[in-house]
């Protein structure tokens, strides 16, 4: 133990299920190497308002919380210490307050930070690491698209959300002879609409990675027709776009993507005549009971991020390489992307099984 006495603990970015399987692994694993955890409410926020937002985190604490979806920290995608938001003679503009985030760890006697978060927050961990602040990191993220992991715990959540509502889909869009589609999350990685899509059975699956045409997509959908088959059910996700296109934005400044479903919808009714309807999982997909497979992977993260810390393993993050819990430098794991491949096993099974990607 490399006099690690407090470990404070934060979750960054969107939640997930599965977090609170991390917490409580984290807190279970410290008390039993006599080491005392504080938890920091509202992610780097936290950390920046300081000792108000912390609290001790005990074995009651973490009673109870393995199955329940969300966070009991709190969390938020804003909040960056290194361009924290701030009110200056009536005026809103940004500042570093990283030294305040790293003074507030030295009074609150916090040794090491755990930082659970996706590519945006295990960035601002790194920063704080070269800043000789000791961090470790666990990968958190429902898109699945952090490269140095397998999966990062959440991902089969939101696949087994998404399947369900694909499965209700086809009830009602056989029923009504309607063409669905429904919009999935996951930014700009494929991975929850080509596992969802897949699994549920979809007709038509529109990712990223792979720039649709509407004609081709048409053209499924009637060739579907001729044989039979009054219905189809398309899944789409959240960053897909046309061949030559762009990605379209609810909120361009937030870069917040949505809406392609919609458009597809309205291409395909004029095109075809056919009547369609939009389904926009949203954050569905965030909430919930995790599934085992993520309850399990979360305490194994964990578990594995409290030995990284007690053996003064700083800068790293923890990361599943099946069938092993591994490690690498936050520094390797972060701003890279692991997208779907456009010549992998999914895209080729999916196609196999005569799934269109729209291309």
């Amino acid at each position: 133990m490399k006099n690690i006495r407090r470990i404070g603990v934060l979750t960054g970015g969107g939640d997930c299920p599965g977090l609170n399987a991390v917490i409580r692994a984290v807190v279970k694993t410290s008390i039993k190497q006599g080491c005392a955890v504080t938890g920091i409410k509202d992610g780097f926020e936290g950390l920046v308002k300081g000792k108000d937002f912390t609290f001790e985190l005990t074995s009651d604490s973490v009673r109870g919380i393995l199955p329940r979806g969300g966070t009991i920290l709190g969390t938020t995608n804003r909040g960056n210490p290194f361009s924290f938001k701030v009110i200056e003679n009536g005026i809103e503009t940004t500042k570093d307050m990283s030294g305040v985030a790293i003074n507030n760890m030295k009074s609150l006697n916090i040794d090491c930070l755990i930082v659970i978060g996706g590519d945006g927050s295990l960035s601002i961990a790194l920063d704080f690491f070269k800043l000789g602040v000791p961090v470790v990191g666990i990968p958190k993220t429902i898109d699945n698209d952090l490269s140095a992991t397998d999966f990062t715990f959440g991902y089969q959540t939101a696949v087994a959300t998404a399947t369900d509502a694909i499965d209700k889909l086809h009830t009602t869009a056989e029923s009504h002879h309607r063409i669905m589609l429904l919009e999935v999350m996951g930014r700009n990685a494929g991975w929850i609409a080509m596992a969802s899509g897949i699994a549920g059975g979809a007709d038509i699956i529109l990712i990223p990675e792979i720039p649709y045409d509407i004609d081709k997509i048409c053209n499924k959908i009637e060739d579907r027709s001729s044989a039979g088959s009054k219905f189809s059910i398309i899944v789409v996700a959240e960053g897909a776009k046309p061949s030559g296109g762009e990605q379209m934005y609810l909120d361009s400044g937030a870069k917040r993507l949505g809406g392609v479903s919609q458009k597809v919808a309205d291409e395909i009714s004029a095109k075809t005549g056919l009547e369609t309807r939009v389904t926009v999982l949203g954050h569905l997909q965030r909430g919930g009971t995790p599934v085992p497979f993520d309850r399990l992977l979360g305490t194994r993260l964990g578990a594995e991020a409290v030995r990284l810390a007690l053996d003064g393993e700083f800068g790293k993050m923890v990361c599943l390489r099946t069938p092993d819990i591994k490690s690498v430098t936050i520094q390797e794991a972060t701003g890279v992307l692991k997208t779907v491949s456009p010549d992998g096993d999914l895209v080729r099974t999916a196609k196999n099984i005569g799934i269109s990607l729209g291309d």
